[in-house]
């Protein structure tokens, strides 16, 4: 079975291991952790995955990295 990842597009190639899934998978592409849902072989939900780090960054207001990118 493949599923596209959410964030890139790119196909992700899952064996019949996943036919019966709930968690997370990495998308090779990208590296996004995507949180899948797989019942009887068939995709039920696909969502990219907050990590810790990423919503404990949000929760706590930390200021936002700047990258040296202006798009002003």
């Amino acid at each position: 079975m493949k599923i596209n990842c959410v964030s890139c597009g790119h196909k992700v190639d899952l064996d019949d291991a996943y036919d019966d899934y709930a968690g997370q998978i990495k998308c090779f592409a990208c590296g996004a952790m995507l949180e899948i849902k797989i019942e009887a072989g068939k995709p039920k939900s696909i969502k990219l995955a907050w990590t810790q780090v990423e919503h404990a960054g949000v929760e706590s207001g930390a200021p936002v990295r700047q990258t040296g990118l202006n798009y002003a």
